[in-house]
């Protein structure tokens, strides 16, 4: 392939959560750009396949097993990272854990807890531990995937969405904290109704076909890193034509 062909060619991308959905389908189409992708997931199997299918595609990929619920996980993810590369060029946030719907007085405090850590105190943990391989990066891109809900309260999205407005806040604060002193660009965006594990977790009785697939989301994403974007971004993903 050309370099007009693969405009990530030479570049770093981690995806978190790329085992499935949206992180794997952003996974492939950073591949397919040319990026070198490091897969991150709890489940080895699922990372595998998705590797498989991208070193199929003739794309490079590294998996890096890591459960952001283990206190030094992400300490341990970066460790090995910075061991091999000098600079990591692409980080998409899309792991992300969806507690139980449920009214405010009757949220279940163990899911709760495990969507605190997750969705908001593994953010600033990968932000922290990552920072200094962003900085070295020609032109440093962070994305991560947030929900409607973190902006918009709704009835018994509470647990979800609180998490969601944390992690928004921090992207955006980290935004404005590097735009100043550096390439570093950060956007946050919003997939919208996709078709994904997720989604048919909250929504059980709706026909998945009637939503786009994490593909869309995925091209998405590679169009603001291959064409840049100000900082702080954010954005709702367009439906399909």
């Amino acid at each position: 392939m050309t370099d007009r062909a693969q405009p990530l060619a030479g570049k770093t991308a981690l995806v978190t959560g790329s085992s499935k959905g949206i992180g794997a389908a952003t996974a492939l189409a950073l591949a397919e750009a040319g990026a070198h992708v490091v897969l991150t997931g709890r489940d080895v199997r699922a990372l595998e396949q998705v590797e498989d299918r991208i070193h199929e595609l003739g794309g490079s990929a590294t998996i890096a097993p890591v459960d952001f619920e283990e206190s030094d996980g992400i300490a341990r993810l970066a460790q090995a990272i910075a061991g091999r590369w000098d600079v990591l060029d692409i980080l998409v946030i899309s792991a992300a854990y969806l507690p139980a719907l449920s009214p405010v007085t009757q949220i279940d405090r163990k899911e709760f807890g495990r969507a605190v850590t997750v969705n908001i105190l593994a953010t600033q943990a990968l932000l922290t531990a990552f920072d200094p391989l962003l900085k070295r990066a020609e032109a440093g891109r962070v994305i991560g995937l947030t929900s409607s809900v973190g902006a918009g309260p709704r009835a018994y999205w509470s647990a979800y969405g609180s998490t969601k407005a944390a992690f928004d806040n921090l992207l955006e604060s980290y935004a404005r904290e590097v735009e100043k002193i550096g390439n570093i660009r950060v956007a946050v965006l919003d997939p919208g109704a996709t078709r994904t594990a997720m989604r048919a977790k909250a929504y059980p009785g709706e026909d998945p076909k009637t939503v786009k697939q994490p593909g869309v989301v995925a091209s998405r994403i590679v169009e603001l890193v291959v064409n840049g974007y100000d900082t702080p971004h954010r954005e709702r993903v367009a439906e399909p034509d």
